[in-house]
Order: structure tokens, then C-alpha cells, then sequence
């Protein structure tokens, strides 16, 4: 039996050819304005400034108190029965700090420095009338300038301090934020001006 043979033809296969991945330049993504989990917009949302941006007791997040409103908060104290009392510090000793608690070893549980500052005269008891508080005030900051001053409230029937708030802040601090500058947006840069300046609380002047 005749066998036909066809000799097979060997083909190199067909080299292909790798294109380089393209390259597509980074576009900002489209602005669109979406609700997030609180229902508000993402580009309403604002960051904390963690930069000079320091407070002091409950009203610090307000802006400056003007004498006006530091005499109704003194009002407020001696009208609940409280003892007012000033208290001022340099910046170096204003901000409560654990860094010299090694000095006592174990034993500083719940311990901070600068916790107390120092006392402006005695603490003002009988005092009734805030224009008193208000004239010591002003003794305090011509004869500290450089320093920070709070106001206290003492109540001598429970024996414990039930008020506090910043009346002035040097004018060579450089910890505080303008309320308006204290968070920043899309739009904002630097975290604004750092020192709020001196005088009551944070600007201003007695």
C-alpha cells in the first residue's frame, strides 16, 4: 500500500509585538459635592489646627472677653457666693507638664507640673462687687505683662474651685489662634496667623 507523505512545514511563530503601558497624566478628580455620613458636605468639612493653637479653661474657645463680659462672669461668681481669686504665669510654667515628674519616681501618679499658679494677693473674700476684681486685674497685668492671668471661684462650702477662666494673654504669645483661623478648609494655608496677640484673654487690652 502507497503511503503519500507531505513533509510538514515548519512555521517560526508570528513575533508579537508589547506596546508600553500608556501613560495617563493625573487628573484632579471632578468636583462633585457628596453628602457624607453627618449629612454635610465633604468640602464643608475642616481640619483642627494642632499648630499654636492652645486653650485655656472653659471660655477659651470664645473670642476675647471685653471688661463688659469679664464683670458679668465675676457677677456670676460672687453673686453664687464664690470667692474670686487671680492667679498668673509666665509662659514657660502656664501649660500643665510631666516632664520633671522623674524627679519624684513613682510615686507622681496624677501628678502634673504647673498645675497651680501663682496667687495674685488673697483670694478676695466677701468680695460682692466685680469693679473690685476688675481694679486688681488691672494691677496684675500692669505689674505682669508678659504674663497670663486667670480668674478663679472658690466655694468655701464645698472646699473646691468651681470656676476658671483666661482674662488676659501676653503680647508676646504666640499659642493662640484667632477663632476664625483655628480650622482650616480647602481654602486655606498655614493655619493663619500664629499669636493672637495680648490683652484680655487673648487680644485687645486693658
Amino acid at each position: 500500500m502507497a503511503l503519500s507523505m507531505t513533509a510538514s512545514k515548519i512555521v517560526a511563530p508570528a513575533a508579537t509585538t508589547t506596546k508600553a503601558p500608556r501613560v495617563v497624566a493625573a487628573v484632579p478628580p471632578r468636583a462633585q459635592v457628596r453628602s457624607v455620613s453627618n449629612g454635610a458636605e465633604a468640602r464643608q468639612m475642616l481640619t483642627w489646627t494642632p499648630n499654636n493653637n492652645k486653650f485655656f479653661e472653659t471660655l477659651s474657645y470664645l473670642p476675647p472677653l471685653t471688661e463688659d463680659e469679664i464683670a458679668l462672669q465675676v457677677h456670676y461668681i460672687t453673686r453664687n457666693g464664690w470667692t474670686p481669686c487671680l492667679e498668673f504665669a509666665d509662659s514657660e510654667h502656664a501649660y500643665i507638664s510631666s516632664k520633671e515628674c522623674v524627679r519624684f519616681g513613682p510615686v507622681t501618679s496624677n501628678y502634673n507640673d504647673n498645675k497651680y499658679w501663682t496667687m495674685w494677693k488673697l483670694p478676695m473674700f466677701g468680695c460682692t462687687d466685680p469693679s473690685q476684681v476688675q481694679v486688681e486685674i488691672y494691677n496684675c497685668i500692669r505689674t505682669f505683662p508678659n504674663a497670663y492671668l486667670r480668674i478663679v471661684g472658690f466655694d468655701s462650702v464645698r472646699q473646691v474651685q468651681v470656676a476658671g477662666f483666661l482674662v488676659h494673654r501676653p503680647a508676646s504669645a504666640t499659642d493662640y489662634q484667632d477663632p476664625d483661623q483655628r480650622s482650616v478648609g480647602e481654602n486655606s494655608f498655614g493655619g493663619g496667623r500664629g499669636g493672637g496677640g495680648g490683652g484680655r484673654a487673648s487680644g485687645g487690652g486693658w
